[in-house]
């Protein structure tokens, strides 16, 4: 059988990549693109060691338990031996749901079971042949997309939707403080960039503008004339469409902010893709906060320790 060295490699490092790209996600650590391209490499070099060495001791069991947890230095680096083994221990999770998976999903579709006149004989066709690489290939991103997909929907479970947490914000380099309400109810996003909406009220956002450029956006809101806004803030105002619960369509003003950080529970939530709508009166009578948080923040945003 001729097995082609380079194929394997490439196929094993974009496997390898993926493996990485779902650990930074579930762990929503902040690592850049060439740390993850650095840590597919080294992993991917278990596959011309295995061949040309196949009695190293990175074959063995406490082998490969250190190489994995060189991949994991290689691509997160290292701050706390309990954020370490956090990430080493939730990449081996990744890797056994992904290959778990990829094994479900190929006894559901294969039949591993075959009949003759005077027996039931079982069989196997192994995973060196062509089908079984092409079955890796299409099958690996199905269960990568599965696994990613009902993690992140256990994720917003168990966000608390009944505390309140504290919420920074910085816009023109300019940053306050005021307590946010995580409100499930929101879910709106600018349709054009996918960006998720949070509210802020008067209350707040008042203290970025002057009374002049606020009495400015209020009159832009109520005539949805646009072209008054104030000049100064163009490139910072957004407008995006959406339907009140009575389906008409309305529009509102949104900020596009430098920053947003929400301390929740024991982490620091930071976030920059996002968008602030004005609420031009308080949210709530009480003044027991002045930001609706949108649920999306708490699952897409880069977690920090507090």
């Amino acid at each position: 059988m001729t097995i082609y060295l380079d194929a394997v490699w490439a196929l094993n490092f974009f496997l390898d990549m993926m493996l990485l790209l779902l650990t930074q996600a579930l762990s929503r650590e902040n690592s850049r693109k060439r740390s993850i391209l650095l840590g597919a490499f080294i992993a991917s070099l278990l596959v011309p060691i295995t061949i040309y060495f196949p009695d190293s001791f990175i074959t063995s069991v406490f082998g490969k338990i250190l190489y994995s947890a060189l991949i994991i230095f290689s691509t997160f680096g290292y701050r706390s031996i309990y954020r370490f083994f956090r990430l080493l221990l939730l990449f081996y999770f990744t890797t056994f749901a992904i290959g778990g998976g990829l094994i479900g999903l190929h006894f559901l579709i294969q039949n591993p079971i075959g009949m003759s006149e005077n027996s039931l004989l079982t069989f196997t066709s192994g995973y060196g042949d062509p089908v079984s690489w092409l079955f890796v290939v299409v099958g690996f991103p199905i269960v990568w997309l599965f696994t990613k997909s009902r993690m992140d929907k256990h994720v917003m479970e168990k966000i608390r939707y009944d505390q309140l947490y504290t919420v920074t914000i910085q816009i023109s380099n300019q940053s306050f403080s005021t307590t946010g309400y995580i409100d499930s109810g929101n879910q709106l996003v600018d349709p054009l960039s996918k960006k998720p909406v949070i509210i802020c009220d008067e209350f707040f956002l008042k203290q970025w503008f002057t009374d002049e450029e606020w009495e400015l956006l209020k009159a832009a809101q109520d005539t949805l004339d646009f072209e008054i806004l104030p000049r100064n803030w163009e490139n910072k105002i957004q407008i995006v469409p959406y339907q009140d619960v009575q389906g008409k369509s309305m529009f509102l003003i949104t900020i596009r902010p430098e920053q947003l950080i929400v301390y929740y529970n024991e982490q620091k939530i930071v976030s920059t893709k996002l968008l602030i709508g004005i609420q031009f009166a308080e949210l709530v009578k009480d003044g027991s906060y002045h930001c609706l948080l949108q649920p999306q923040i708490i699952k897409l945003a880069t977690v920090h320790s507090a």
